[in-house]
């Protein structure tokens, strides 16, 4: 309803100027909520979809306790922040390589799948072992 309609409705039933008010309020705040939730986000969710992204690729290569783990080294070492930094060390894994610096996950997935292939071995299922990584990290102390 545009201003003039809404003024000779006004004009014309007083007695139903709450009805519409409360009505037209109504519909401002609907308008407010829904620009505020789509406006609002557009970074977060722009997190949220990378760290899902992640977890999806991660989910549909490794077995449920490598993926637990995998999961657990990321939290820790980045809170799922591809672009976090630490000194000299960048990205989800916070590997001490400039290749992984604002690189996309998947290439940071699988330049940490290699590196942990090769330094913590293989499960019996052919893929990382993510939980040795994890106890490393942990029995270190630096998480």
């Amino acid at each position: 309803m545009n201003l003039t309609a809404l003024v000779h409705s006004m004009a014309r039933a007083p007695q139903g100027l709450k009805p519409r008010l409360k009505g037209l309020a109504r519909e401002l705040a609907t308008v407010i909520g829904i620009s505020l939730s789509i406006a609002m986000p557009l970074e977060a969710s722009a997190t949220n979809l990378a760290t899902n992204e992640l977890k999806v690729l991660a989910d549909k290569q490794l077995t449920d306790k490598q993926y637990k783990c995998h999961n657990l080294i990321v939290y820790k070492e980045s809170r799922f922040n591809k672009s976090a930094i630490n000194g000299s060390h960048y990205g989800y894994y916070q590997m001490r390589t400039k290749a992984v610096k604002d690189k996309p996950y998947d290439v940071q997935f699988y330049i940490y799948w290699y590196y942990v292939t090769s330094r913590y071995g293989v499960t019996k299922y052919d893929e990382p072992n993510y939980c040795n990584a994890l106890k490393h990290l942990i029995h270190r102390g630096w998480q």
